[in-house]
This record gives structure tokens, C-alpha cells and sequence, in this order.
């Protein structure tokens, strides 16, 4: 006997209860706010407009359906199935926070604050959720690319915008930089670390990076199996080159970073928390990830 479909509602704390949190009561973060010259409403506003679309995308999910909610926070805890249908009600950042532990199941991307979030990943709207639920398991998709780092100690870093490689603190991180798995050229560098990103990524810090530098690199759309990477402030010295500073990655090519440094960390979307920690002598190997994020267009 076969289960029925199970909806996994993903979302996550927002401002207003973060800051209620901090002060404990509404009154209290509202003189906090009015004594700095900000409106508590703003936020509240925000906040009622986020919990009316998860209650509107709770209520549509089909009554012979099994339903499960989970929190940003507790991600790294849940145990996703392979026949769930994955609905994230939020921002574009949480389907990224989300995608790097899914293994095929469709995503549906609902925007809680249109005209404030892009809405590249958060695509739909709670009104729509009754017809893109029974809809997902069959229903056309785009198969987003995904960036991987695999260390030699079998640590292993998924990721769907991009993947930094560099020091905790941000500081100097040195390292050799290798493509092809070396076959390639090799440069010692000092820098403030790497970045390789997905046609997703382009869309965010990756893009900011590719602007800022006048970059004629062209970036990858979200599908397409390449990845763009940069040096961010490369030092030249006696001992470090420039000469390797930006380029481009097929589903075949890799780039490697070889650790010269005590410590350096390797982190995927942002989260810091949830991080490959990597020593001196130890090799991780970027490139493009097998598994792809499948979102509900």
C-alpha cells in the first residue's frame, strides 16, 4: 500500500518575530524602533503578509495528502522523502537554503512579499498553491544547476547560487590554484578568497563580483552546466601571482584549491554555519554538481 503524497511546507522566522524575540513584547520593539526613527508597522505589515500566504498555502494542500512544516533553522534535521512535494513560502534565498538537501523532489516557490523579493526563484503566489500542488509531481520543471566541492577527506559542499573558499574571518586566505585537477595551470595565490557560482548565483553576490569587476565573462543562465568563478583581490607578491583571477567551468572541467594557509572554510549560499573546514596540504575540488534543483516554473 502506497503512501499518500506528503507536502513539506518550508519557511522561516521573520523580522517581526525575530524582534519581539529580542524585546520580548510588541510594545517594547516598538518604542526600540520609534526611538531610532523607524515604524515597528513596516515590519508587522511584512509579517502578517508572510503568515496569511502560509496559512492560504496550508489550506490548499489536498485533504488526502499527509502534511509536514519545517523551519529554516531546522533544515539540517529534516529527513526529506523522495515522493514529497517541497514548497517553500518565503524569499528566493530560502529555496537556496533549501535545495542542498533535496534529491530530485519538485520545488514550489511562493513569493510572500511580491515587489520586494526578485522573485527569480520564488516564482508563484499562495493563491495559486491549490493548482501547482497536484500538479508538481508531473508537472514541467527547469532543472537548476548546482555548484559541489569534494575535499580529499570526503568532506563533501552542495550548494545552489555559489560556493566560497576562503578564511573564517575573512582575512588572507593563501592556496594553490588549479584547474583540470592540475593538468592545467597552477598559480600560488593570496587573496580574499574564491567564489564559483551557478547561472542562479549570477543573479546574486556572483553577479555583484562580475559588475563591480567590468567582467566581459559571459555568465551562465540558471540551467546551463557551467559555472563562472572569480579571485577576489588577488595579491601579487615575489611568492603569488594575479594571472588566474576569473574564468569559466564546463560539467567536465574542475577547478582545485590546494590549502597554504592553517585554516581555511568552504561555504555554500551564505551559510557560514555549515561549512567544510580545511587544513594545510588539503586539496578540495569545485565544480559542477550531478544533482539538480528541480523548480516548478
Amino acid at each position: 500500500m502506497s503512501l499518500a503524497p506528503r507536502a513539506v511546507l518550508v519557511h522561516r522566522t521573520t523580522e517581526y518575530e525575530e524582534l519581539v524575540a529580542r524585546h520580548s513584547t510588541h510594545g517594547q520593539a516598538a518604542f526600540f524602533l520609534a526611538s531610532r526613527g523607524r515604524d515597528i508597522e513596516e515590519i508587522a505589515e511584512r509579517h502578517r503578509g508572510a503568515r496569511h500566504a502560509l496559512a492560504e498555502v496550508i489550506a490548499a494542500v489536498p485533504l488526502t495528502w499527509r502534511q509536514a512544516q519545517v523551519e529554516r533553522a531546522d533544515l539540517d534535521r529534516f529527513l526529506f522523502a523522495p515522493g514529497d512535494v517541497v514548497v517553500v513560502v518565503g524569499q528566493d534565498g530560502l529555496v537556496a537554503n533549501v535545495a542542498k538537501y533535496l534529491s530530485g523532489q519538485p520545488v514550489i516557490g511562493i513569493d510572500t512579499a511580491p515587489g520586494r523579493n526578485p522573485g527569480v526563484l520564488v516564482r508563484h503566489r499562495s493563491r495559486d498553491a491549490a493548482k501547482l500542488l497536484p500538479a508538481a509531481g508531473g508537472g514541467p520543471v527547469d532543472e537548476l544547476t548546482m555548484v559541489e566541492a569534494v575535499a580529499d577527506d570526503t568532506q563533501r559542499l552542495v550548494a545552489l547560487n555559489e560556493i566560497y573558499l576562503g578564511t573564517p574571518g575573512h582575512q588572507t586566505a593563501r592556496y594553490r590554484l588549479g584547474l583540470d585537477d592540475d593538468g592545467g595551470a597552477v598559480e600560488a595565490q593570496a587573496s580574499s578568497g574564491v567564489l564559483v557560482g551557478t547561472g542562479t548565483g549570477a543573479t546574486g553576490w556572483l553577479r555583484s563580483v562580475w559588475q563591480e569587476r567590468g567582467s566581459r565573462l559571459p555568465l551562465p543562465s540558471p540551467t546551463d552546466d557551467r559555472l563562472v568563478w572569480f579571485v577576489r583581490e588577488a595579491w601579487p607578491s615575489p611568492a603569488t601571482g594575479t594571472s588566474l583571477v576569473a574564468g569559466d567551468l564546463t560539467a567536465s572541467a574542475a577547478l582545485t584549491v590546494t590549502v597554504e594557509s592553517d585554516r581555511l572554510i568552504a561555504f555554500g549560499d551564505g551559510i557560514e554555519s555549515d561549512a567544510l573546514q580545511l587544513t594545510w596540504g588539503q586539496t578540495v575540488r569545485v565544480g559542477v554538481c550531478e544533482r539538480r534543483l528541480r523548480l516548478v516554473g
